[in-house]
């Protein structure tokens, strides 16, 4: 099984870029956990697309998605919501418009995320919501993980040094592909 996980941090030291990486870690037995970031990504703009298409980098991000069993966002929350830097991705990944069913259509998406605040990213991960039901994906409601506090979660390096959201992550992980598992069966 193949997922795809993107984080939606451009901060050298993201904590959902450590989050993404420590998933990697502790994905389950045949399951490869892709993780990529969005580096590299433009912001959106309509007559760049139509002079230049598609960015490679966002070609690779759209390429990663319809080849994946699922995708899991890694979502900082800014001003209580979803970042804006992140979105942007989103949106580019959704162009041209007739490419939304094959990149985002019935696919399992799961969402988590680690902020420095007190209640993780509860706002921003209610406000993917919205944008997935648009896109026709198949959010997955079986676990949520919010980390908050992340500065005491994480090591210099981005490890994780919090053995409870560890154990949380790895449960968040094993429920998400149980999930997507089920989706291919049927």
């Amino acid at each position: 099984m193949k997922i795809l996980g993107i984080s939606g941090s451009l901060r050298k030291g993201s904590f959902n870029t450590a989050l993404l990486h420590a998933a990697v870690e502790l994905a389950p037995s045949g399951v490869d956990l892709v993780a990529r970031t969005i580096h590299g990504v433009p912001l959106y703009d309509a007559d760049l697309e139509a002079a230049e298409g598609i960015p490679e980098k966002v070609q690779e991000l759209k390429d990663l998605a319809i080849s994946a069993d699922g995708l899991i966002l890694f979502t900082p929350e800014y001003n209580n919501s979803l970042p804006g830097v992140f979105k942007n991705a989103i949106d580019w990944m959704s162009r041209p418009s007739n490419d939304i069913a094959l990149v985002f259509g019935a696919k399992p998406i799961a969402v988590l995320g680690a902020s420095p605040g007190n209640f993780g990213t509860i706002l921003s991960q209610n406000a993917w919501l919205t944008v997935l039901r648009t896109l026709g994906a198949d959010p997955w409601f079986g676990g949520r993980l919010m980390v908050s506090r992340a500065g005491s979660v994480f090591d210099a390096e981005g490890g994780i040094v919090d053995d409870k959201v560890k154990q949380n992550l790895a449960k968040f992980i094993e429920g998400f592909t149980a999930f997507v598992a089920d989706r291919k069966k049927s």
